[in-house]
């Protein structure tokens, strides 16, 4: 599908799939969070996580969907540990809910991928009033990352084994792209919004988010160009389980291989200004619930 790509440093091409990228790799014992996990490419990236040994959670919005996919990986790796959790990164109180109920599982957390994502959709607003494609692929993915941070440190601190957390991007970061980068006081004006741009503008916000959480804590992050499923699970996968990745923090990934994002991608007072916004946004919508 790809006859002229070439191998980078790492020893992988834009041809290589996520099973080629974890060839060799035992990660039994971790445990990952996929978010988006019930088709495409974070199906695939459940399916190779799971075949390495990885304890899945899929944190999905369709849950028969998942259902279906699970049982699927499992017919091909019966001994594949698969858990399903409800996941609707549009709101809020889904996030919150999906946070508290893993965080009281007890389990540990060494891997969280995010990965779900909406292209292109019409105008509209998220249960939370702020544009969807914004709300779903970035606020619900940085909320999410927050509230759980403690339990990757805490699995960190306890297993001794690197934590990595996993934006999924895409070009469209680069190609489709609002002069500005995002549009910090019109994120939510229906006459500034063109559905390709604005997912653009959420595609930058991955990458801003990644950068600005190095500045603070340890991440990884990782992005991916159209490809097969499998070609497109490889650099998710390969940034959540290789060794060559241990140790790099903040960086952007292409083609599992590093790689440059553009100018905006790495605009520190532009990620600074974009975290700002974000944690007013979430502070905004706080949630308690009854056990």
């Amino acid at each position: 599908m790809w006859p002229f790509s070439r191998n980078g440093a790492s020893g992988f091409s834009s041809s290589s799939t996520a099973e080629q990228v974890t060839d060799g790799i035992d990660a039994t014992g971790l445990t990952a969070i996929v978010t988006g996990a019930n088709s495409g490419i974070g199906a695939e990236t459940a399916r190779v996580l799971a075949l390495r040994g990885v304890h899945v959670i899929m944190g999905v919005r369709n849950i028969k969907a998942a259902q279906d996919v699970k049982e699927s990986i499992l017919k091909e790796i019966p001994s594949g540990k698969i858990d399903i959790m409800e996941l609707d990164l549009s709101s809020m109180e889904s996030v919150w809910k999906f946070a508290l109920q893993f965080n009281s599982s007890g389990l540990p957390l060494n891997i969280l991928i995010n990965n779900a994502g909406i292209f292109a959709t019409p105008f509209t607003l998220s249960k939370d009033n702020i544009e969807l494609q914004f709300a779903t692929n970035h606020i619900g993915h940085f909320l999410l990352t927050n509230l759980l941070l403690d339990t990757m440190k805490k699995t960190e601190h306890e297993s001794k084994k690197e934590g990595r957390i996993v934006n999924v991007s895409s070009d469209g970061h680069r190609f489709y792209r609002y002069r500005n980068g995002i549009l910090f006081d019109k994120i939510n004006d229906q006459s500034s919004y063109w559905s390709w741009l604005a997912y653009g503008q959420s595609k930058l916000a991955n990458i801003l988010h990644a950068n600005e959480l190095a500045r603070r804590v340890m991440t990884k992050l990782a992005r991916f160009v159209v490809k097969n499923v499998e070609q497109g699970a490889a650099t998710t996968c390969y940034v959540a389980l290789h060794p060559q990745v241990s140790g790099i923090s903040g960086e952007y990934f292409a083609d599992s291989n590093l790689a440059k994002a553009s100018s905006q991608g790495r605009d520190i007072d532009l990620a600074k200004k974009l975290w700002d916004l974000s944690m007013n946004l979430t502070e905004q919508n706080t949630y308690s619930f009854s056990s």
